[in-house]
C-alpha cells in the first residue's frame, strides 16, 4: 500500500491477456490445473473482478497459501454470486414492504402531499434536497401512473405520498424516513418490533448492500462500511452475534423483518432453507464462516432459529 506522504505515480502497468494473467497467478503461487478452463473463466470475470476473490485464500497480499487451487477461488465467486441473489430477494421483499408502511402512515396522518411540506419533518432534515431529489426521479420515471398524473393534475412533479414512495429510489425512502418526526417513525417501526432509530440504521444499511448487489460486488466476506445498529436484547450481543460488521447481521436483519411480513410467509420459509443450504458449503478457505461474521453454531442463534 502507498504510504499517504508519497507522492503519486504514473500508473505504468501493461494489458495482459488471459494467458499472461493466468500465468502471474500461477507465480503469486495459485496451482491452476486446467489453464484452458482458467482462460475462459477470466474471459467471462474481469481479472480485478476475480483479484478481489482471491484475498481470502492469500497468506501474504499476492501469495497465496499453500496448495489453493484456481478452482477453489471459482468456487467462492459462485458461492457468492448465488449469495448475491438471495440476498438481493430478500431486500425486494423488506424494501417493498417498508415503501407500504411509509405511505399508509403518512398518507393516513399528513394527506396526499404531506410529504410536500417541510413541517411535517424535522428542522435539521434538509427537505428542499430530498424534495428536488424526488422530483428528479419523478421526472425521469416512465411509470404510466406517472405519466397519467402528469397530463391530469396540475399538482405534478409532486405525487400523492402513496405513489411518490413508489417511484422513489430507496435511499430516498431511507432519507424521508430518517426526516420523519419520532411519532411518525414510532408508528412505522412498531410494524417490526423496532426503535425508530435502530430501524433508521438498518434502512441505510440495506441500501448500501442492495447497492452492493445491484453492481454485482463481493459479500461474503466483505467488513460491511456502513454497519446497522444493534438493539438492546441479548441475542443481538455477543457470544450470539460476534458483530455487526459481516454478513451474518445483515441476514438476521433481513430474516427479523421478514418474519413480520406475514404476506410473505412462505417465501421466507423457503429462502430461509436456500440460505442454510448455501452456507452449509462455505468457501474452502480458512475461517470462511469468522469472515460471513458467522459461529460454528449459527443455525442456533435465537434471531434465527
Amino acid at each position: 500500500m502507498t504510504a499517504p506522504d508519497s507522492l503519486p505515480q504514473d500508473y505504468q502497468k501493461g494489458w495482459k491477456s488471459y494467458e499472461q494473467q493466468i500465468a502471474l497467478l500461477k507465480t503469486r503461487g495459485l496451482t491452476v490445473a486446467d489453464p484452458a478452463v482458467a482462460v475462459k473463466c477470466l474471459g467471462h470475470l474481469n481479472y480485478y473482478r476475480f483479484s478481489g476473490y482471491c484475498l481470502a485464500f492469500e497468506q501474504s497480499r499476492h501469495q497465496f497459501s499453500p496448495g489453493v487451487t484456481f478452482e477453489q477461488v471459482w468456487a467462492s465467486y459462485e458461492f457468492d454470486r448465488v449469495l448475491r441473489d438471495l440476498v438481493t430477494e430478500a431486500l425486494e421483499s423488506v424494501e417493498v414492504d417498508f415503501r407500504t408502511a411509509v405511505a399508509n402512515h403518512f398518507g393516513k396522518v399528513h394527506g396526499a402531499f404531506g410529504h410536500v411540506s417541510p413541517g411535517n419533518f424535522f428542522k435539521t432534515f434538509k427537505h428542499q434536497t430530498w424534495l428536488d431529489k424526488l422530483h428528479d426521479e419523478t421526472a425521469r420515471s416512465s411509470e404510466l401512473f406517472v405519466t397519467h398524473f402528469r397530463h391530469r393534475y396540475r399538482q405534478f412533479p409532486d405525487l400523492p405520498v402513496w405513489a411518490a414512495t413508489e417511484i422513489a429510489s430507496f435511499g430516498s425512502l431511507s432519507r424521508m424516513y430518517s426526516g420523519m418526526y419520532k411519532i411518525d417513525q414510532k408508528a412505522i417501526c412498531c410494524r417490526y418490533g423496532l426503535q425508530p432509530g435502530d430501524l433508521e440504521t438498518w434502512m441505510h444499511h440495506f441500501v448500501y448492500v442492495r447497492n452492493l448487489c445491484a453492481h454485482h460486488a463481493r459479500l461474503w466476506d466483505r467488513v460491511w462500511a456502513i454497519k446497522p445498529s444493534l438493539p438492546a436484547a441479548a441475542a443481538w450481543k455477543p457470544l450470539y452475534l460476534p458483530g455487526s460488521d459481516r454478513l451474518f447481521v445483515t441476514l438476521l436483519a433481513l430474516n427479523f423483518i421478514l418474519r413480520r411480513c406475514s404476506a410473505v410467509a412462505n417465501f421466507v420459509a423457503d429462502w430461509r432453507k436456500r440460505v442454510e443450504s448455501l452456507l452449509a458449503k462455505p468457501p474452502a478457505t480458512e475461517a470462511a464462516l469468522a469472515k460471513m461474521g458467522l459461529t460454528e453454531q449459527w443455525r442456533a442463534q435465537p434471531l434465527w432459529r
